[in-house]
């Protein structure tokens, strides 16, 4: 029994002192980001901001160029142009760029100009901690505990006011909050766990994300079932620690409010709904569909190609014919080598499916060449399961190109719906019924076709414009930015 208590004692005695010495080093860690933060204020020209308040953007793909990364820009520019005393700080992993390449690529990409007196970047290196090809297996829990690693760095090198995730990265809040004393907000792009994804593994759905080896095992199943339900309490604790949370749809307000124990606020993502809705709804390309999408596997490219593949077999003259030839356009960013392996399997695919006549590839367009292929585009696809929102969807309503989308997630709550009692757009679910919606568009009439795009066109730029979004999130924002807050 003695020696049992003394190894008891050591052992506590032992677990103390560790405790007491991860303590003492984050305290010297948390008190040299004091510093640090103090020589950043004083570096800054007086002339430019007076009292400065940081307002940290933690966006570690900054550079990406996608739906979410114009969230991010309009959201900075809005701050700029009304909060004088912001200095706006973005969080970024592209050390390969430098600022001034970044805002070149923000106005070439989004024709987004920022005021570069007021930004600033802080690049991390640890961002490798958050790149899925890290876990190939625990995925989540892997990319979730390594943004905590990625969280620490950015807010040790700069410690922010107020600290704005805008990627998803919930598990860095209470780091922020509890470690740094920062206020905490969020914008929620989509929940990095839900519901849906538990009812997927539990009916043993084949996906992306639900490899068929689990599928096809109960036993598989069942523990991952387990280890969803846990990662989900994990999930629930930590964006608790939000003050302020924001989501760009009805669909993600659900689950967030349901995990989080929050009653969230829907602000819509922005669209140039303004410059698109300058493009003529006629003159449009008889056969051109384009895809407006990042290169990343829930996006879903290979449905796609697999729709247009049942396409061009049900109705051959859409292959050849140079009257009726139909060619799909994939418009998106490549942010590594993960989306370029992506790129090359779906080139291999459209091989393989005989299509490859039929399909083009725009890598990491720039703005005027999206808005050219959109202004010819007679179809816009976008066929992620559960999309949270989809910008590309509003981007085709506002240019006159008919969407045809996923029949789930933000499409089918919040963005194709009846407007004034008219049809915005289509929805589908499987390759079958894509290819048989694709046709149903190409063939209908002039006078069918215009009044979908009018009132697509007007939908958009009632509900998803950039000036709705601007007064959404500066009213949200404000008790936390405007000088008289705490």
């Amino acid at each position: 029994m003695d020696f049992i208590f003394n190894l008891l004692t050591l052992f506590s005695l032992g677990f103390c002192t560790t405790i007491c010495f991860i303590h003492l080093h984050l305290k010297k860690r948390v008190i040299n980001a004091v510093q640090k933060r103090k020589n950043f204020l004083n570096s800054i020209d007086s002339k430019i901001i007076k009292n400065p308040l940081l307002l940290g953007f933690f966006h570690p793909y900054c550079n990406a160029g996608g739906g979410g990364e114009r969230v991010l820009w309009t959201a900075i520019r809005s701050i700029q142009e009304k909060y004088s005393h912001v200095m706006c700080v973005v969080y970024t992993g592209d050390t390969q760029v430098t600022k001034e390449d970044i805002l070149k690529k923000i106005e070439a990409r989004f024709s987004i100009q920022l005021n570069p007196n007021t930004i600033e970047f802080v690049f991390l290196n640890k961002r490798h901690w958050v790149e899925d090809v890290r876990y190939p297996r625990f995925t989540l829990l892997g990319q979730s505990l390594g943004s905590m690693v990625l969280g620490f760095e950015a807010l040790e090198k700069l410690t922010p006011d107020l600290y704005f995730d805008t990627m998803g990265y919930a598990f860095t809040y209470l780091i922020a909050k509890r470690i740094f004393g920062c206020k905490v907000a969020a914008y929620v792009h989509y929940p990095t766990i839900s519901s849906d994804m538990l009812k997927k593994v539990q009916e043993r759905r084949p996906g992306y994300n639900n490899q068929s080896l689990i599928t096809k095992s109960v036993i598989f199943s069942t523990v991952k079932i387990l280890y969803y339900r846990i990662f989900a309490l994990l999930y629930s604790f930590a964006g608790s620690y939000a003050e302020i949370v924001m989501v760009n749809s009805t669909w993600t307000k659900g689950h967030i409010d349901e995990l989080w124990g929050v009653k969230s606020n829907i602000v819509y993502p922005p669209c140039d709904t303004a410059a698109l809705s300058k493009l003529p709804l006629s003159g449009r390309q008889k056969g051109v569909i384009v895809s407006i999408a990042q290169f990343r596997p829930e996006k879903d490219h290979r449905l796609q190609l697999q729709a247009l593949n049942k396409l061009l077999i049900n109705h051959p003259e859409f292959r050849d014919d140079p009257e009726n030839k139909v060619k799909l356009v994939l418009i998106g960013s490549c942010r590594n080598e993960g989306d370029q392996k992506r790129i090359q399997e779906l080139k291999k695919l459209c091989k393989n499916l005989n299509i490859e006549n039929n399909v083009e590839f725009e890598i990491n367009a720039s703005f005027p060449v999206l808005v050219d292929w959109l202004s010819k585009a007679m179809i816009g696809l976008h066929t992620m399961w559960n999309e949270h929102f989809g910008i590309g969807i509003v981007e085709y309503m506002a240019a006159g190109t008919i969407p045809i989308a996923h029949n789930s997630g933000g499409p089918k709550m919040d963005i194709i719906i009846p407007y004034n009692n008219q049809i915005t757009g289509f929805l589908a679910n499987d390759a079958n019924s894509f290819a048989n919606e694709i046709y149903k568009v190409l063939t209908l009439t002039d006078d069918e076709f215009r009044k979908i795009q009018n009132s697509a066109r007007e939908h958009a730029k009632l509900h998803f414009s950039e000036f709705v979004f601007q007064n959404s999130i500066l009213e949200l924002l404000n008790p936390l930015l405007s000088k008289n807050s705490d």
